[in-house]
Parts: structure tokens; C-alpha cells; sequence
């Protein structure tokens, strides 16, 4: 029987004195040695179908035999999530600081070799028993013991981030603009790609830029290549150093389909059963083509004019060069001008998003596409 509870979690204060609060919800095991694993959803206010995979895992869990701790945080960022502008939601950037909600996770890189070098001849379990506490413990001191304080932002973050630093397993949810669905995977997991019931994989270099799975599995990483600088060798992924995190892509923003939803929520179980996580078979992963890329051929295609645009390329299909992506319709130069104008690039790509409105200004980015891809 999975032992499933519930909580909430206070990560802030409104002007009013009002509490910012946050679920958690938790399956847990005794004596499991299985991955623990950490999901959470909505850090992007606007990016919501993350919420409803986590209502269909939960509701799947409860008919799992589970052989680790899962818990499950929605609605991860509550500021963002109420911060609306009519009808849409401008939740991705702090509105204090502009600063994106997503880069604000801590790394301390200066911690890495001296721990190394104090734990060289530690087993195993003791390296993975020591060095999770120690990352927990840089998170509480930043909470409880800054005494210059901390952004909102900031608080939200290390509190979702000292629940993730307990898991082995993170896997972020969030959307995109107009988007197909994608996974931002580090280059070091690159098999793991192939056990989510995505078409295109993101391969990232295993560095820290601010986000929630850097900042989980970039200390491991690190880690491992200190490490070895000093003659012991550690596989990253198995052992003491199985850590794997991931940002989902689950779509397009500001809308949910719980049926969608379902299915996103049978792939991320498909994943978590290649892991253990699951006992049985239930879940396998898709027969599908599965393109990669690297980051750095992950291109942002800018407008090169301003005016209303007729997105043309379809998601997650290859596109010939010269093939139009999108046109644009510029009304003030129709009769002495032309009006419509094509978008187009001189090599092969794959689109995966494009910007969420048809008015643009020059500048704008239009769509990002998978350049130089290549099959799983």
C-alpha cells in the first residue's frame, strides 16, 4: 500500500501579511532502494499543463507498486502562476527584479574539491549520504541564515530546491510558447531520452546556467569530475552518482488537456519505470523517430521585419531549406508595395516552437529550431 499524504508549504509573504503557500505531495516507502524522485510544475506562471500531468500521475500512482519515495509539487510558483495581465499570464519573469523565475536555483562550485579531497576514500553510500546533506544544508543556511535577505524569487526557489536535492530523480515541468513537446536532457543521460514518449531531445552541456535541473544535477557532475582529477573513478548515472534531472516540455502554455495530460503522465511513468522506480511492465516506451540536438544548435529565428504573422512550419517535422516558415502580412505596403513577405532558411531544420502572437515587431523571436539534428 503507497503511503500518500499531503502538505503545504508556506514560500513566501504577501504585503498584506497573506501566505504564499505551495502542495507537496508525497508517496512514501520504507526501506526502498529505489531512485526517490521529485516532479514539480507551474515555476512559469503561464505554463500550466504541467499541473494537470501531476493531478493524472497522482491518479495513476495510487494503482503503482512503488518501490521509492515520489513526491509531487504543483503550482511550484504561486506569484508567477496569479500574476495575470487581462487574460494572459506574465509569470516568467520576477515582475520585481525581471529576472527569470527559472535561474534562480543555487550552485556553490567552490564546494566541489574540497569535499572531493576530504572524501576520497569514503564508500560509496557514504559519498551520496554526505554530499546530499551538504547540498541540503547550503540551501537551509541561505534561507535561515542570510542576513541580507533573499528575493522572493529566491525564497520560492531554494525551498522548492531543498525538496529536490532529496531525490535522485528531478523532472521540471513546464511549456513553451506555441510549442511541440521537447525534453532538455544533459549530454551525460542521453540513453535515458530514449525511455520518455518525446520526439525531441535538447542535449545540454552538464554545466550550470540558474535552472532547477542544472542546479540538481550539476553538482554531481562536478563531483564526479573532481573525482577523477584525483585518480577515482565514478560513473555518472550509476551508483552513488545515479542523478539524473530533466525539464519537460509539455506543449503550449496557458491552456490544460486532461487528456493530453494523461498520456504525458503515462511517458514520464515510463521513464520512471526504466529506473525502478515502478515494479512490473506496464509502461514501455513508444515506437518513434527521436531527433536530437545539441544547445548550442538549438537557433532562435528573429523577425526580420515587423507586421502579422502566418506561422506555416509544422512542429517537429524536418523542413527543407528554402521551405517558408512563416509569412508575413505588412497591410501599409499593400498597393505600392508588397504585402506579404516569406520567412525562410538556407538549411535544414526541425521547428519546435514559435512565438504565441501574430503580431510582431522586427526583432521578435519567431521560432526556435533544432539545427544539425540528428536520430536518437
Amino acid at each position: 500500500m503507497n503511503n500518500f499524504s499531503k502538505e503545504v508549504m508556506a514560500v513566501g509573504e504577501m504585503a498584506s501579511g497573506a501566505k504564499l503557500t505551495v502542495p507537496v505531495y508525497s508517496f512514501k516507502q520504507e526501506g526502498t532502494s529505489a531512485p526517490n524522485v521529485y516532479i514539480q510544475a507551474n515555476m512559469h506562471g503561464a505554463e500550466v499543463q504541467g499541473n494537470a500531468v501531476i493531478f493524472q500521475l497522482l491518479e495513476l500512482l495510487k494503482h503503482c507498486q512503488l518501490r521509492s519515495n515520489i513526491t509531487l509539487v504543483p503550482y511550484a510558483n504561486p506569484v508567477a502562476c496569479n500574476h495575470k495581465n487581462g487574460e494572459y499570464t506574465l509569470g516568467r519573469f520576477d515582475p520585481i527584479t525581471g529576472v527569470n523565475w527559472n535561474r534562480m536555483y543555487h550552485f556553490d562550485q567552490s564546494i566541489i574539491q574540497p569535499f572531493a579531497e576530504k572524501n576520497i576514500d569514503a564508500s560509496e553510500a557514504e559519498i551520496k549520504s554526505q554530499f546530499e546533506q551538504l547540498l541540503i544544508t547550503q540551501v537551509e543556511q541561505k534561507l535561515d541564515h542570510n542576513i541580507w535577505g533573499l528575493t522572493t524569487g529566491q525564497r520560492i526557489a531554494y525551498q522548492l530546491q531543498r525538496l529536490a536535492h532529496q531525490a535522485d530523480i528531478v523532472l521540471d515541468l513546464h511549456t513553451g510558447p506555441i510549442s511541440s513537446k521537447h525534453l532538455y536532457c544533459p549530454e551525460y543521460a542521453q540513453a535515458s531520452a530514449k525511455h520518455f514518449n518525446i520526439e525531441h531531445t535538447l542535449l545540454i552541456p552538464n554545466d550550470f546556467d540558474g535552472a532547477m535541473d542544472e542546479a540538481t544535477f550539476c553538482p554531481w557532475w562536478s563531483l564526479q569530475q573532481s573525482f577523477q582529477g584525483l585518480g577515482r573513478n565514478f560513473v555518472m548515472g550509476e551508483g552513488a552518482f545515479a542523478k539524473e534531472s530533466f525539464t519537460v516540455e509539455l506543449g503550449s502554455q496557458e491552456q490544460i488537456d486532461l487528456e493530453v495530460a494523461k498520456q504525458d503522465a503515462q511517458s514520464l511513468l515510463t521513464y520512471l519505470q526504466s529506473k525502478g522506480v515502478i515494479s512490473g511492465e506496464e509502461y514501455q516506451p513508444e515506437t518513434m523517430t527521436r531527433y536530437a540536438c545539441y544547445l548550442k544548435d538549438y537557433k532562435a529565428l528573429y523577425s526580420p521585419m515587423g507586421g502579422m504573422v502566418d506561422y506555416l512550419a509544422e512542429f517537429g517535422q524536418p523542413l527543407s531549406a528554402g521551405e517558408p516558415l512563416a509569412r508575413i502580412l505588412r497591410m501599409d505596403n499593400y498597393g505600392d508595395g508588397e504585402a506579404l513577405h516569406y520567412v525562410s532558411l538556407e538549411q535544414e531544420v526541425i521547428p519546435i516552437l514559435h512565438f504565441a502572437s501574430a503580431s510582431v515587431n522586427q526583432g521578435t523571436e519567431l521560432y526556435k529550431v533544432f539545427c544539425n539534428y540528428f536520430e536518437l
